[in-house]
């Protein structure tokens, strides 16, 4: 079977969870005898394509006079972004809604009636322009390409596989890793991304969610039939971690690795820290990450009078989140409205011990977590000091947590992924 794929980003070039999900499930799905083409706004080239193969849409020339999304894309509501942050993640004033109408921003070349758009890729302030733009390529890269199925991964990309669709007639499969919801909530949501979600789910043949929570968005806030829509964990890819760093002498060390946005409830964990703070002085606690949250989040600390055993690292990747997870001896993860949550399966084959929150799709996977309400800062406190003075619960956490985590693999859930994508081509 052949797959064409539509993704944001991909690894070493990754700004979230999102190309990281898009690496393991590629590799899961070669691994389950299907090819897959993934196609990228921008490549690099030094992405690894052992297992798949990359497509660049910055090498696809295309006639404007003949897109039906060329015209869509020429006036168009776009979201400004004032952020080096990834804007399918942000939440407050992340977005700045602005009108404009086309004027010149190609950087293109022109032949015999043809443009190249050069993406920029990740996620500048031009980013529902390039958007738009990744459909009208799609186009291009769906005539010249052979395949069975598209699967496009969030609404950064559901145009893309909605023309790959019309001008292919293969059928779509679209995944969504977070939705509006998750990132801003009831009362924010931005109805430009609410909408291209909804206009890409659809669309779709079917729709794989990252979790049950996720999929019960779907449905009842998206209007998806139930049918259609799938529920597919994610999973960790099998890591020989290099953990290592020195620590203060007799301390304990707690981490949030996250964005530091609404989403993954950073403010409460700031709370936490002062709870815990007062039954025991030797603790510290690191925020790793960085977010339009983070100068809140820095006043709170101060606020409080815990910035001499507070840290910020800001956005780490890598052999430095191996360094953290190295010196950590709890990771906690209290996050309001989290589709799934890989990093604390990271967390786990480091042998760190987790708390997350109940509001996680990844705590539908996990036993070996201890799981609180992201509201609950007293029992994630507790939860905190248990953890850092009773070594034999902490020695349970940390091997029974390693072993379930290396359990969750990628391979499995694209073998789950192949039967939905048999089950949309033989329909």
């Amino acid at each position: 079977m052949k797959v064409l794929m539509f993704g944001w980003e991909f690894p070493p070039h990754i700004s979230g969870g999102l190309g990281t999900a898009c690496y393991g499930l590629t590799r899961g799905l070669a691994y389950n005898d299907v090819e897959v083409a993934l196609v990228v706004p921008k490549a690099y080239g030094d992405e690894d394509q052992s297992k798949i193969r990359i497509v660049n849409a910055s090498d696809f020339a295309f006639d404007p006079s003949r897109s039906r999304f060329f015209q869509f894309a020429n006036e168009v509501s776009y979201i400004e972004v004032n952020s080096r942050l990834v804007p399918y993640i942000g939440m407050d004033d992340y977005y700045n809604i602005v009108n404009q109408l086309e004027s010149g921003v190609f950087e293109e070349y022109a032949e015999a009636g043809k443009r190249r758009y050069q993406f920029q890729g990740g996620y500048g302030a031009n980013l529902m322009q390039e958007v738009q733009k990744y459909a009208v390529v799609a186009e291009e890269i769906a005539k010249s390409e052979t395949f069975d199925v598209i699967h496009a991964h969030d609404w950064l990309t559901y145009r893309a596989g909605i023309a790959a669709r019309e001008v292919s007639g293969k059928p779509l499969v679209v995944h969504i890793h977070a939705t509006e919801y998750d990132r801003s909530g009831e009362k924010n949501r931005n109805d430009i991304v609410y909408n291209l979600e909804r206009e890409g789910m659809m669309a779709a043949d079917a729709v794989c969610a990252v979790s049950n929570l996720t999929r019960a968005i779907v449905i009842e806030k998206y209007g998806i039939p139930a049918n259609k829509v799938f529920t597919l964990h994610n999973a960790v890819e099998p890591a020989q971690r290099h953990p290592g760093g020195d620590r203060p002498l007799g301390e304990k060390i707690v981490t949030f690795l996250g964005r530091v946005t609404f989403q993954k409830g950073p403010e409460y964990f700031v709370e936490v820290a002062k709870r815990v703070l007062e039954k025991d002085e030797n603790v510290r606690f690191v925020l790793a990450g960085d977010g339009d949250m983070m100068p809140r989040v820095i006043d709170r600390v101060a606020e409080l009078g815990i910035a001499d055993r507070f840290h910020f690292t800001g956005f780490l990747r890598g052999k430095d989140i191996d360094k953290m997870f190295g010196m950590s001896d709890v990771y906690v993860m209290p996050s309001i409205s989290e589709p799934f949550g890989i990093s604390p399966l990271e967390a786990m084959q480091s042998g760190v011990p987790v708390i997350i929150s109940k509001q996680s799709g990844v705590s539908e996977v996990l036993q070996y977590a201890i799981k609180v309400d992201f509201w609950d800062i007293d029992a994630m406190a507790d939860a905190i000091y248990g953890i850092l003075h009773y070594p034999a619960l902490a020695k349970v956490f940390s091997e029974k947590g390693l072993e379930e985590a290396n359990n969750l693999k990628w391979e499995d859930v694209a073998a789950r992924l192949k039967k939905i994508y048999e089950k949309v081509v033989n329909r």
